[in-house]
């Protein structure tokens, strides 16, 4: 396991404390599925980005009795 080293101001130490007390989580925790929930945010954005590109460059859509029926 690695350790990481998070300089923070003293407000923003405590506030992460308090809200990992409150959660019945460890600060590492709290940190760790912050990080992880934001990289997994930040990746759907750009697949959500790419799809919306895609369909601005050929805007075909289907009803999802189409989408079954080509996906059956």
């Amino acid at each position: 396991m690695t350790t990481v080293t998070l300089r923070l101001p003293e407000e923003d130490a405590l506030l992460i404390k308090e809200y990992a007390a409150q959660e019945r989580r460890t600060v590492s925790d709290v940190i760790r599925l912050a990080i992880l929930e934001k990289i997994d945010d930040e990746y759907d954005l750009e697949l959500a980005r790419k799809a919306w590109a895609e369909y601005e460059a050929n805007p075909v859509s289907y009803s999802l009795d189409e989408a079954e029926e080509k996906l059956a």
